[in-house]
């Protein structure tokens, strides 16, 4: 057998270092796609509330008793959701109240169907996200809270329209402001003041999380930091600090700003200007 020049050899052998990893990668990459078809999906897999006995009978089937709430879903944000066909029985109104056949056979019996209102957990089935939240230390009492220990006091849909109009009430293009929602249960914030905080005007969850927080009052921001996003500090000088045009250097150290005694009426005041009471 003729023994090949150096060369050759070299080029060979580059030549076999170029199909290995190519042979390889196609392994590889055959191995991944076997391995991801089997996998277990990682994206959310909604699935309406579930009845036992109960089968899907369709959004016409809930015309014929709620019109009143069918014929103004149209534009509902929920509304974007549904499907028609014969297929798709089961995305419309029996996405969150569940199949409603014995709903209809028993004439409309209140446990025969879900409440959204009354069960949050039907919220959670596409908002998972929010599910966490309401399990954070400082929550709205929708849920048990994350020890399990707060009595539900409020539901979604204190807050939130599912039959009419955007999810979301107040701000946006409704006549109502975001604040109108929140001081509808916090009413000592609603004023009017003398002295407004103008943050109001941007509505409560400039500074507020609508569902949970890590921080009390459900602020965005731990303690003082949420006044800093708006108020923030300037230096002028080496070791002073201004904010709002006046040295804060040693109020700083005492706190918060507002739980010193120096800003406490965070929301309005009727006597002064700095919001101090």
């Amino acid at each position: 057998m003729r023994a090949r020049p150096v060369e050759e050899n070299r080029r060979f052998a580059r030549g076999r270092r170029m199909i290995v990893p190519l042979g390889g990668a196609c392994a590889v990459a055959l191995v991944a796609f076997v391995a991801n078809s089997c996998a277990v999906s990682t994206r959310t897999i909604v699935a309406p509330p579930q009845i036992a006995g109960a089968e899907f009978v369709g959004s016409e089937a809930c015309a014929d008793c709620h019109e009143n709430i069918t014929d103004r879903f149209h534009n509902a944000t929920h509304a974007n959701l549904m499907a028609a066909g014969e297929n798709a029985k089961d995305i419309g109104c029996e996405s969150c109240h569940g199949a409603s056949s014995l709903h209809v056979e028993s004439g409309g019996e209140r446990a025969t169907v879900i409440n959204p209102s009354r069960s949050p957990a039907t919220c959670f089935g596409c908002h998972l996200d929010i599910r966490g939240a309401f399990s954070l230390p400082h929550a709205h009492p929708v849920t048990g809270g994350p020890l399990g220990t707060t009595t539900a006091r409020v539901s979604c849909s204190d807050c939130h329209a599912s039959h009419e109009g955007p999810a979301i009430l107040g701000g946006g293009l409704a006549i109502e402001s975001e604040a109108d929602t929140c001081t509808g249960c916090h009413p000592a914030q609603r004023g009017p003041f003398v002295f407004e905080h103008e943050a109001l005007r941007e509505g409560c969850t400039v500074c507020h999380q609508p569902h949970g927080s890590v921080n009390a009052a459900l602020l965005t921001e731990r303690d003082s930091t949420v006044c800093m996003k708006c108020h923030f500090q300037e230096q002028t000088a080496p070791g002073t600090i201004l904010i709002g045009g006046r040295d804060h250097t040693s109020l700083l150290a005492r706190g918060t700003c507002f739980s010193t005694g120096c800003h406490e009426a965070v929301h309005g005041s009727q006597v002064n200007s700095s919001l101090r009471y």
